[in-house]
């Protein structure tokens, strides 16, 4: 497993899981985070690598929805965060480039 970007992901939703953000967003976040992490390390245990592309496109989903949220209430989010959720999403990008079919 690509074990950095999993503690980045995992790094990340601990750092926002308890934002006080308007109560849809906040439920929104949390779940958006923690797909992150969960389908990275889902699709890591995938045996294929179109299996793992599918998880590791899902978790960049995951991703733009959180930079959304980010957007919607910057002044909540501050700049390790920011720079945290920009290195997760270079990264994951990495991870789907690396499932590419030749």
């Amino acid at each position: 497993m690509n074990l950095r970007c999993y503690e980045l992901a995992v790094e990340f939703y601990k750092m926002v899981r308890a934002k006080a953000l308007p109560c849809g967003l906040r439920g929104q976040l949390q779940r958006a985070s923690s797909s992150v992490a969960l389908n990275i390390s889902e699709g890591w245990g995938r045996a294929t690598p179109l299996d793992r592309r599918r998880f590791f496109q899902i978790a960049f989903g995951s991703i733009r929805e959180v930079q959304s949220i980010v957007q919607l209430e910057p002044e909540h989010f501050n700049e390790k965060e920011r720079d945290t959720l920009d290195h997760l999403a270079a990264s994951v990008y990495k991870l789907i480039r690396n499932c590419q079919t030749p």
